[in-house]
């Protein structure tokens, strides 16, 4: 094992907290796993060993000294937040984070509403900390920033120390407090201080998004993680002992055993530790346990004693992980946490949905996400939408053209303006149907933003393309440019609608090709998902993944495949889909890998790649057209065929023309004079092959 895969396992400190319905509780073995590591890694294991010694050295003549330790200073810690997200529910809106700051400070400053619950005999030893937590409004380089990184990344669904490596704060100027969907499998973890001054860049707290705050994906009974995950980084135990046990370093919870140890605080009494919240709770010859301290496993831990405040407070004064530059005053200023409210330096917003289906109510929800404080107005402006402008706080916008659409906000404040404008912010899907059977080789496709093809929005852009650089018929298909889009990034490209009405059996078939990136392996994801109505529930039919999507060997420059390259992906769609406004979408995410091309799309009776029958191939041009439009065929063999045109919504608009197609190629036209502009379908139907080609008439 190497000694970065051994650190990996040493510095995890987990909570393990449930929710509010009984449930088995998550167990910890990282305890067992630190004191095993630090015996295998003995120079590791000794600098650990005499910070800790250190750090309880300067804690004793801390408490010794009355009146630092009484003291009527307040320590205020800069605080950044790096959601870790994967576009999901974990990637948690500001108002919760900003909830599990203002409930984490609760508990340090003795302000909970409820505090009078407090266990009598606990009362007169309830602590204000004297410590309180801010956002951070400057980045490390002094520049206006919310204090709120989002970073779309894998790493959030393990949750450990990996996630660091995205993004890490000097942890001497703040704390770092990372929201993840899962602190490996646990409520939360969090790195003590003589182990961060060994291993400074894994300074820091993991958080679960579920047990941030008490809205949104939290509730009241989990948001005590926060405090609690805190106190382990100011130097706190468990009350039960924990990890100060001389050469063993562990004591599991709720164990007889444990009345022989402590927590290294006078006035928290020997517990055996507990897990529900049972306020008539004694062990080790108590009358009553201090069940409600933050530092216990019950789910009503709200306080700190007298003692866990001294002890922190030292923490905070030692030099050990630089502790004691967090809250010094230029450190502050240099953060933005002081002097006074932060400027109104930033307008931003948000939207949900970004990417809306038809046949819903079309909404979309603007939140401003402006930085920082309260702004005096706002002006929206909503091309494309109804209404186009508004002064609301969170406009509800609606939207009937299909494709993209920008968004503009300009924040006010005492005089000062400050304006963002998103473009293609909004992706509107189009409601027009085209028949069955269907066929896109991207020829004729003049955009991938409606009225047929639309691109989903994730992080304000979209990065699918029409692209010439590789085809397998003719000379266009689309393409996520992989290499240039960065580690992590999700990104959706949506079909029209298809009438699948009276259709049996149906299956459709497209080819691609995508290889990794050297060196790495390869963890980038292609889905495919089918829909009855563009409904918020899809279907996934198909997935690939790793070796199963790599067509060719990894790359060390962008991909660009060859013929033997592309292979063929062939899908049954379930009878429940043969329905009118059926669609599919191809969803592709990120991990580093290369370049992903699509093309050849097709949706019949026996979908494969190639044109069925002696027509595998036909051209459009000019297209967009204006009064006549070419068609190049390509037969295998000489065959009469009609040929005609209809609307999206399957309505003939010209029609049908007799023409023989000779074998080999050939070019035919159809006049187009007598409809109106807008985009059209053209139908060659020979005896046993219909081909459908999407065109534009201007």
């Amino acid at each position: 094992m190497t000694i970065v895969a051994r650190l990996l396992l040493l510095f995890c400190f987990f909570l393990p907290f449930g929710n509010s319905t009984a449930q088995e509780l998550h167990k910890c073995g990282a305890d067992e796993l630190r004191i095993s590591t630090l015996r295998q890694m003995p120079t590791v294991a000794g600098t650990v060993g005499r910070r800790e010694a250190e750090l309880e050295r300067f804690t004793a003549d801390f408490k010794r000294n009355d009146a630092a330790r009484g003291g009527q200073q307040i320590y205020t810690i800069p605080v950044v937040f790096h959601v870790i997200h994967q576009y999901g529910t974990e990637n948690i809106s500001d108002a919760q984070l900003m909830d599990g700051l203002s409930v984490c400070n609760a508990t340090f400053r003795k302000t909970y509403p409820d505090t009078a619950d407090i266990i009598e005999a606990f009362r007169p030893i309830h602590a204000d900390c004297g410590i309180e937590f801010r956002l951070a409004t400057k980045d490390p380089d002094g520049n206006c920033h919310p204090g709120i990184n989002r970073i779309a990344s894998q790493l959030g669904i393990t949750g450990d120390h990996a996630v660091k490596s995205l993004v890490h704060w000097d942890p001497e100027r703040y704390l770092n407090v990372y929201v993840v969907s899962s602190a490996a499998g646990l409520a939360g973890h969090a790195v003590w201080p003589s182990d961060a001054d060994t291993i400074p860049q894994w300074d820091g707290i993991v958080l679960a998004h579920s047990y941030v705050g008490s809205i949104g994906t939290s509730d009241q009974q989990r948001s005590v993680v926060f405090a609690h995950e805190v106190g382990h980084y100011l130097n706190l135990h468990h009350i039960w002992g924990g990890n100060n046990v001389p050469g063993f370093y562990y004591l599991p919870v709720a164990q007889p055993e444990n009345c022989d140890h402590d927590d290294l605080v006078d006035d928290t009494p020997n517990t055996i530790g507990w897990q529900t919240c049972n306020l008539n709770g004694a062990s080790c010859g108590n009358v009553v346990d201090n069940v409600q301290n933050a530092m216990d496993y019950t789910y009503c831990n709200v306080m700190f004693t007298e003692g866990q405040r001294d002890r922190m407070r030292a923490c905070l004064n030692s030099p050990i992980a630089g502790r004691n530059n967090l809250w010094q005053e230029s450190n502050l200023i240099s953060t933005g946490v002081i002097p006074g409210p932060a400027p109104l330096c930033a307008a931003d917003f948000t939207a949900d949905p970004t990417t809306v289906c038809p046949n819903t109510d079309n909404q979309v929800i603007f939140t401003s996400a402006s930085y920082h404080g309260t702004v005096d107005s706002l002006r929206w402006t909503f091309p494309g939408g109804d209404p186009s402008t508004s002064a609301a706080a969170a406009p509800v916008v609606t939207y009937t053209d299909p494709g993209l659409h920008d968004a503009s906000l300009r924040a006010y404040r005492n005089g000062e303006m400050v304006e963002v404008v998103k473009t293609g912010f909004i992706s509107v899907i189009s409601d027009q149907q085209v028949p069955f059977p269907f066929a896109e080789s991207f020829e004729e496709s003049p955009s991938l933003d409606g009225p047929l093809w639309a691109r989903g929005i994730f992080d304000g852009q979209s990065r699918w393309t029409l692209t010439d650089d590789a085809a397998t018929s003719g000379t266009q298909s689309v393409s996520v440019n992989n290499w240039d889009s960065g580690l992590y990034t999700r990104d959706e490209l949506y079909s029209p609608p298809i009438d699948l009405t009276g259709a049996t059996q149906m299956r459709v078939a497209f080819k691609y090709a995508f290889a990794g990136r050297q060196p790495a392996t390869s963890t980038d994801r292609l889905v495919f998902q089918v829909s009855r109505n563009c409904e918020t529930s899809w279907s996934v039919r198909l997935m690939l993944t790793g070796s199963q999507l790599e067509t060719a060997p990894a790359q060390d420059g962008p991909f660009l495949p060859q013929v033997a390259d592309w292979q063929q992906a062939s899908i049954n769609i379930p009878s429940q889909y043969l329905t009118e406004g059926f669609r599919f979408r191809f969803g592709f995410t990120s991990a580093g890998g290369n370049r992903l091309f699509i093309d050849d799309i097709n949706i019949d009776i026996n979908a494969s790649v190639a044109e069925t029958g002696v027509l595998p191939e036909m051209k459009l041009f000019p297209n967009p057209a204006s009064d006549r439009l070419l068609i190049e065929l390509n037969a295998l063999q000489a065959t009469d065929a009609l040929m005609d045109v209809t609307d999206l919504a399957g309505r003939k608009m010209v029609d049908t023309e007799q023409i023989l197609v000779p074998s080999g190629r050939s070019t035919h036209g159809i006049e187009l004079g007598g409809i109106k502009a807008g985009m059209y379908l053209l139908r060659v139907i020979s005896t046993d092959a219909t081909v459908v080609r999407p065109f534009v008439k201007q």
